[in-house]
């Protein structure tokens, strides 16, 4: 069951070191609508470090325009090559420090879980997740963007929007001491 709100905006983001995705989602009572979705292209940057700049810069300014109430991002999942995968989880660690810088609550969501939550199969491809909220949201062709990250992204926001009236479920933090005393072991002595 989920529990009515007046009015929470929903950011979601799909982390990546190439293309991130971000969606956000408007809740008024227990109605979500699409406000925006779309990509941070990262491409053209060829260093690292220059790639976790422009994410901060970013996240940070769809935050400021938008003015989320709660992010949910995607958890990053464990992948062979470890190279890519601590890449992966520095642009991760980046969204999440602007949303911190800015007050706002995260929650965390393993891929499978959002895929399972939109269409009910957690190995769902890329396509069947964007056709899913292509449909519950109603989002005209013409507003598909070309990557699937953007959707990705959305479809974090809209996992999360399932997720209200259960906050037990995931454990959202308020602030970087409310994250590290709720994951003691990531704390490195």
């Amino acid at each position: 069951m989920i529990h009515p709100v007046k009015e929470k905006i929903i950011m979601g983001v799909d982390p990546g070191t190439t293309i991130m995705g971000y969606g956000i989602l408007k809740v008024t009572g227990v109605r979500p609508e699409l406000v925006t979705l779309g990509v941070i292209d990262l491409r053209k940057y060829a260093d690292h470090y220059l790639k976790l700049r422009r994410i901060f810069e970013r996240i940070t300014g769809i935050i400021e325009a938008y003015a989320p109430d709660e992010l949910a991002i995607e958890a990053p999942f464990f992948g062979k090559n470890v190279q890519s995968m601590l890449k992966l989880g520095r642009a991760q660690g980046v969204a999440m420090a602007a949303a911190l810088h800015h007050d706002i609550p995260i929650t965390e969501y393993a891929p499978l879980k959002i895929k399972m939550a939109l269409t009910g199969n957690g190995q769902a491809s890329k396509e069947q997740v964007a056709d899913m909220l292509q449909r519950i949201l109603k989002i005209p062709q013409d507003s598909m963007l070309p990557f699937l990250d953007a959707t990705d992204g959305l479809a974090a926001a809209y996992c999360h929007y399932l997720q209200m009236g259960r906050p037990d479920i995931d454990k959202p933090y308020r602030s970087w001491k409310d994250f590290l005393s709720k994951n003691p072991e990531k704390v490195v002595r």
